[in-house]
């Protein structure tokens, strides 16, 4: 385990005030027994899901209501104390955990579910409902939630919002800046912007919730959003397949998209070191091997036979023309849940490896696999493994490199190689999981000076003592 904080990136802590006992009394008689201080306790909110950063908060507090949090920052902003906002506290960039002694605001009490419309299928909810949680409550209804990811289990909707995170249905039902229709969002002052609208067309004005979805709790604390959830498809097939080259898997990307159109829902590649890696560590076998790449396809509609039909015919044409050497498809739950895991638990493997480089990029689809090669060739044997997968129909590679332990040398010879590899190819550094505290200094990569100007101008307007989740996202504006 390691921090990566001050001495890496030269962060100092900003001049906010420290805490009193008297800020102590005031939350304590705000929210009697929602107030954690014990250093014990705190631990694993101190520390991000994949041990790598770590901050020293010496207090989290749990709101219940929107009023709660409101109070909460309007006392922070008047003591320039500052708040680090936290869901499920499963990010991969640093984002989701004081740097120093930041107040910890958790969302995890606020687990409501306001309204859910069973004609148009729009969820109203407080922001720390738990992901899975909402997908089994829609489910029950005929409905799924536009978005899943591995995390599932424990990250929030509020977190999930404020990362705009992608995840596994992306190429199907688009990213969060489409199906949140609306958001309620406390200020840096406490003040609360209720745009918690459930309307699919409202062109009155700026659209305000799109600043908040992505911002990384830098502009204003999500407490409930509001969601467009789409039907449960009646009929989801999953293809896992394996393929010769990465050169075969783009081709049978292009048929794929040609010949099942409208029910494709999910594209997914990985490399053989990632299934090797999961049945090591993690014990589950591949109904397919010998593969240098294997790619998971998931088609969902509204006809079983219609799709079954569809789905055979391109298996047949991906088989005779060479593309795909061997798979297996699933039609039932089960069966669907143990061929995904293969896809969706690779992170998990990949931290028994010891300490994992993370990097998620967007680059055009053709160059997706060429950085994990080179990147292979240039570390060599100073790294242990370097893999590749990721959500391949929307252009996302998770490029991971492990090594026995964290290693500055290492870490020079990845960065920024790999951002400059990504910026030459006009890609982005960060595809889903943000900037956070890990990335910030490499925003230049991706965003021209004058659009970082402005966001920093964003920032100073809503947050103008840059109490809210500070040291992270935007470099400083000094």
């Amino acid at each position: 385990e390691v921090t990566l904080s001050s001495e890496r990136y030269g962060v100092r802590r900003l001049p906010f005030s420290r805490l009193s006992p008297s800020d102590r009394a005031f939350f304590q008689a705000l929210m009697p027994g929602r107030v954690l201080t014990d250093p014990q306790e705190l631990e694993p909110f101190n520390v991000d899901w994949l041990k790598s950063v770590r901050g020293s908060s010496e207090l989290m507090l749990k709101p219940q209501t929107t009023e709660e949090v409101s109070q909460i920052l309007r006392y922070c902003h008047a003591r320039n104390l500052a708040v680090n906002p936290q869901g499920g506290n499963t990010g991969l960039v640093g984002g989701s955990v004081p740097v120093f002694d930041e107040i910890i605001l958790s969302s995890s009490l606020m687990n409501r579910i306001i309204s859910f419309d069973k004609v148009s299928g729009i969820l109203v909810c407080q922001a720390g409902c738990v992901l899975e949680k909402l997908n089994e409550y829609v489910e029950e209804q005929g409905f799924v939630m536009p978005l899943d990811l591995g995390a599932k289990g424990s990250c929030h909707i509020g977190g999930n919002v404020a990362t705009n995170a992608g995840g596994l249905r992306l190429l199907r039902y688009g990213s969060l800046r489409g199906t949140v229709l609306g958001l309620e969002v406390v200020l840096a002052d406490g003040s609360v912007l209720n745009c918690l609208t459930s309307l699919r067309k409202d062109n009155t004005g700026y659209d305000l919730k799109q600043l908040f979805i992505g911002s990384e709790g830098t502009l204003g604390v999500i407490t409930a959003v509001s969601i467009l959830c789409p039907h449960k498809p009646k009929a989801v097939n999953l293809a896992f397949l394996g393929c010769q080259s990465f050169a075969k898997v783009l081709e049978t990307f292009t048929t794929c998209r040609a010949m099942l159109g409208e029910i494709l829902s999910a594209f997914e590649f990985m490399d053989e070191k990632c299934m090797e890696l999961v049945e090591k560590h993690l014990k589950l076998s591949s109904p397919v091997a010998g593969s240098p790449f294997y790619i998971l396809i998931e088609t969902s509609g509204s006809s079983p036979t219609h799709d079954k039909e569809k789905l055979s015919n391109f298996l047949e044409q991906a088989m005779t023309s060479g593309l795909v050497t061997d798979g297996t498809v699933a039609a039932d739950d089960k069966k669907i849940k143990t061929l995904w895991s293969l896809r969706e638990r690779i992170t998990e493997a990949l931290t028994h490896e010891g300490y994992v480089y993370k990097y998620d990029i967007s680059l055009p689809v053709g160059k997706l696999y060429d950085l994990v090669t080179y990147t292979r060739a240039r570390l060599g044997h100073s790294a242990k493994n370097v893999v590749g997968y990721g959500h391949l129909g929307d252009g996302n590679l998770h490029l991971n490199i492990t090594a026995e332990s964290y290693s500055h040398s290492l870490l020079d010879a990845i960065e920024p190689f790999v951002y400059e590899w990504t910026a030459r190819y006009k890609g982005s550094i960060s595809a889903e999981h943000g900037l956070g505290f890990k990335k910030k200094q490499f925003i230049q990569y991706s965003k021209p000076s004058e659009a970082i100007f402005l966001m920093q101008r964003f920032k100073a307007m809503l947050d103008p003592k840059g109490i809210l989740n500070p040291y992270k996202m935007l470099p400083s504006s000094s």
